[in-house]
């Protein structure tokens, strides 16, 4: 029962969502959908030291990329995917997870922070067959001023941010977050500045 229960409920989750995204792709921006980024920014230290793990995965240039066209296939994916990390993967600081005040890691052992959920939700979104060049780990500062990581999605209709805050995907201007700074879409070990983020800010849907 218990069971049949979760599988519901995770069911109308991915309704409600798809539902939300179709409102958000029918209708007439009013903000910037997309950021608008700058220039080479600083590394994260916690994406710098997964970098020296992963090499190859922060070795990809993609000069040529293009964003990902919105279909409801992303929609259903990238919702279906957002929603699964954020059940499975449960809530532990980096401290009591691996002793160190930041470390980057797939949560492979079913626990993580915020960064680690945006991890695995690039690596299963990127094994769907979406480009590593429209998956980019961001960093954000929440309105009570934390630091937070999150994954844009990059799409011809704006860019969509998958948080395990909230199991609701939306477009970055629809958030209440500060936005600092997100991987190159040309190049995964590369950073760049986000531009003006702070100036689109609408408050959060809770």
């Amino acid at each position: 029962m218990a069971s049949s229960m979760g599988w519901r409920r995770k069911a109308k989750g991915l309704a409600v969502a798809v539902t939300v995204f179709w409102s958000v792709a029918g209708s007439a921006y009013a903000a910037p959908a997309s950021m608008v980024v700058g220039g080479s920014t600083s590394q994260p230290i916690g994406h710098y030291d997964f970098c020296k793990i992963h090499v190859a995965e922060c070795s990809i240039r993609s000069p040529d990329s293009v964003p990902e066209r919105l279909t409801s296939k992303l929609l259903h994916d990238i919702s279906a995917v957002n929603l699964s990390v954020n059940t499975r993967v449960k809530p532990m600081s980096d401290m009591d997870n691996y002793g160190k005040d930041e470390w980057w890691a797939y949560p492979d052992n079913g626990f993580g922070d915020c960064e680690d959920y945006a991890l695995e939700k690039r690596r299963e979104l990127n094994s769907l067959g979406i480009a590593i060049a429209n998956l980019l780990m961001t960093v954000v500062r929440k309105p009570d001023g934390e630091g937070h990581a999150v994954l844009t999605v990059r799409t011809d209709k704006g860019d969509f941010i998958l948080d395990n805050l909230t199991d609701k995907v939306r477009l970055w201007n629809q958030t209440s977050y500060r936005y600092l700074k997100r991987q190159a879409s040309d190049n995964t070990g590369r950073w760049v500045s986000i531009l003006g983020g702070d100036e689109q800010l609408v408050s959060a849907v809770k």
